[in-house]
């Protein structure tokens, strides 16, 4: 199984390629989406500021790609500002998304130290391809935006100052608010699972 890792000059490219490659995968980071094109499972990584991140991808070429790919029905894995970016539109630039999925991001609420930082417990709200057993364990954060969307595409919630969705499934594209490739050995257990699922 190849994951196409798209770099787009703002995610922590290696460590999520090594995460995937301890999980089993064949990984590789390209920018290029006719080298992209092979993978089995796109990833959108990202770390900082939203309307950053999206202009960089469409400076790159990488925007349409990613949402033509998801069109196609392909599968495709946002972590952390990688999923926000799947949405419509964000509260950090204010900015536009990808459109993948519908739905908005906005700051963390509550009385809560921001950025999110640290381990979380995620909870699955209904049956889910990416949890199954991981149902409830604790993941890592490192983040000051969550994702609002309704509750079909929300797979896991977690509570920080309130409940936000810490994970999304929609078709063949997922998203996790946390970082896998920071969170051990339930982590790569989570790629694992997405492995199989892909195939």
């Amino acid at each position: 199984m190849r994951a196409g890792i798209v770099d787009y000059r703002m995610g922590n490219l290696a460590s999520v390629s090594k995460a995937f490659e301890a999980a089993g995968a064949e990984a590789f980071v390209s920018d290029e989406p006719s080298r992209l094109r092979s993978s089995n499972l796109l990833v959108l990584p990202g770390v900082g500021n939203f309307a950053a991140g999206m202009e960089n991808l469409s400076s790159l070429g990488l925007a349409d790609f990613v949402t033509d790919w998801a069109a196609d029905g392909k599968p495709l894995l946002g972590i952390c500002m990688g999923m926000q970016l799947l949405f419509e539109e964000s509260d950090e630039g204010p900015a536009k998304g990808l459109g993948i999925l519908p739905g908005r991001v906005v700051r963390l609420r509550g009385d809560v130290k921001v950025p999110h930082m640290g381990w979380n417990q995620v909870d699955p709200v209904r049956e889910s391809e990416l949890f199954g057993s991981l149902a409830g364990r604790y993941f890592y954060f490192v983040h000051s935006y969550v994702c609002e969307a309704d509750d079909e595409a929300a797979a896991a919630r977690t509570d920080y100052g309130g409940e936000f969705i810490s994970a999304v499934e929609s078709g063949a594209v997922y998203g996790v608010q946390f970082h896998p490739e920071k969170s051990s050995n339930d982590g790569l257990a989570l790629l694992r699972r997405l492995i199989q699922v892909v195939g």
